[in-house]
């Protein structure tokens, strides 16, 4: 790749408005030291990621001090620049976790970083090689030293929608937005549906794939897959909250990235019924197009492209930054355990479901659900599987990714498919 293009990729990538803030910086910007080619802060929820990404491998040291909570952050190889100095105004206000940051040339050749926090927090400090359009990157964790409980995050947020449905509902009307449009008889979604359909509450785990470091495929006016399916996640969500017997987790909601393996994890402590993870398919012939869906294999892929398709979807913790070194036991254990023979049987069928559905108003590229090693879906009692949307590779299927009414229609889909799949397998 080169260096042109190198730079445009990492301009798109610094253009994701979500949830990220960014800054890149010139190589010539720095007169001495190593080249910073560019400095990312991705707030979230769950955890404040900071990247600097340079041309040369640096050292780091590092000190947590208490009244007040500061994180003391040295880096060898640098010297203070006054383009440095502009990190401190990317600090978002509503970063969780940071409240400023400082910035000063504590010795030759080192810069010293001051986090200003707003509570303590346990950081996880380490650093990346080179991969895809990155160089070296340096990585800063900040997680909270008591983390909230996932599943008490779940409940709250999900009795909240309960609780405020009369008003919610109220309100729609006031408005006179327009309803989505209903399905077939054998499951109609409508609005803040007080019926329910099954003997308990149904929990939908929605992962919308990528984000943060990892934007995923890039189609060719710059559309990146991270934005996309997390749109779509969303819309997703919100169909399965019109209703009265489903609530929903996403195991990201903004732009930042989440390992592969916390994906799964994260879907086990809500106790989900079903995992469905949401992508936008690239290969590397433009031509190609149309939706697929995939399942866990326990005998390798059943094609060669679903192969590929693992292969490419399991890099993503190699992108998006996974510190190995302190990954989870329970996380790497869960990734290696083999899925029972149930779990990939339902998994097919609400592949199949679904397909069903979105065939009748796009295009497939595959009519039946292939198979292949994907990291996602190794929740041994989640039924799981891994909906590629479009190709965001073929310029076509790209506009129409970015279409609010496509990414309904699938939206649409995706909710009438598991509707279906449970009236034919009801939840025990």
């Amino acid at each position: 790749m080169n260096q042109q293009k190198r730079n445009s990729l990492l301009k798109l990538i610094s253009c994701s408005t979500i949830a990220s803030t960014s800054l890149f910086l010139g190589p010539t910007e720095l007169a001495k030291g190593a080249s910073l080619l560019g400095i990312r802060i991705w707030p979230a929820e769950e955890y404040t990621r900071v990247t600097l990404e340079t041309d040369e491998v640096l050292d780091i040291k590092h000190q947590l001090i208490v009244d007040p909570n500061r994180l003391v952050v040295d880096i060898k190889g640098l010297d203070l620049n006054s383009s440095i100095k502009e990190i401190v105004a990317k600090v978002q206000k509503n970063d969780p976790y940071i409240a400023s940051v400082r910035v000063g040339q504590y010795q030759p050749k080192v810069v010293r970083l001051v986090f200003d926090l707003k509570e303590e927090i346990i950081p996880q400090l380490f650093s990346l090689e080179p991969v895809g359009i990155y160089r070296n990157r340096l990585v800063f964790d900040l997680y909270p030293r008591v983390p909230a409980d996932p599943m008490a995050i779940f409940l709250r947020k999900n009795l909240t929608i309960e609780e405020d449905d009369a008003i919610a509902q109220l309100t729609k009307n006031k408005l006179e937005q327009t309803s989505p449009p209903q399905f077939s008889e054998t499951f109609i979604a409508t609005p803040k549906s007080t019926k329910k359909r099954f003997s308990r509450m149904i929990t939908i785990a929605i992962d919308p794939g990528h984000g943060g470091e990892d934007p995923g495929a890039i189609g060719s006016s710059g559309a990146m897959e991270k934005d996309i399916v997390l749109s779509i996640s969303k819309k997703l969500k919100d169909i399965f909250d019109e209703q009265a017997d489903f609530r929903t987790l996403l195991t990201r909601d903004a732009d930042y990235f989440v390992p592969l393996g916390v994906r799964v994890q994260k879907a086990r402590k809500v106790q989900a019924d079903l995992f469905i993870s949401i992508h936008a398919d690239a290969y590397l012939l433009p031509h190609a197009r149309g939706a697929s869906v995939f399942a866990l294999s326990q005998q390798g892929a059943s094609t060669t492209s679903a192969r590929w398709m693992a292969n490419k979807e399991n890099a993503s913790d190699l992108i998006g930054g996974l510190n190995i070194k302190t990954k989870d036991v329970e996380v790497a254990k869960l990734l290696l355990d083999l899925s029972t023979t149930a779990q990939i049987k339902d998994s097919l069928k609400l592949g199949s479901s679904i397909i069903q559905e979105i065939g009748s108003f796009a295009s497939l590229h595959s009519k039946k659900v292939e198979q292949a090693s994907f990291a996602v879906l190794k929740a041994p009692d989640i039924p799981s599987i891994l909906v590629e949307t479009a190709f965001i590779s073929n310029p076509e299927e790209e506009l129409k990714l970015i279409n609010e009414s496509f990414q309904f229609q699938l939206s649409q889909a995706v909710f009438k498919g598991v509707g279906n799949f449970l009236l034919k397998n009801p939840p025990t």
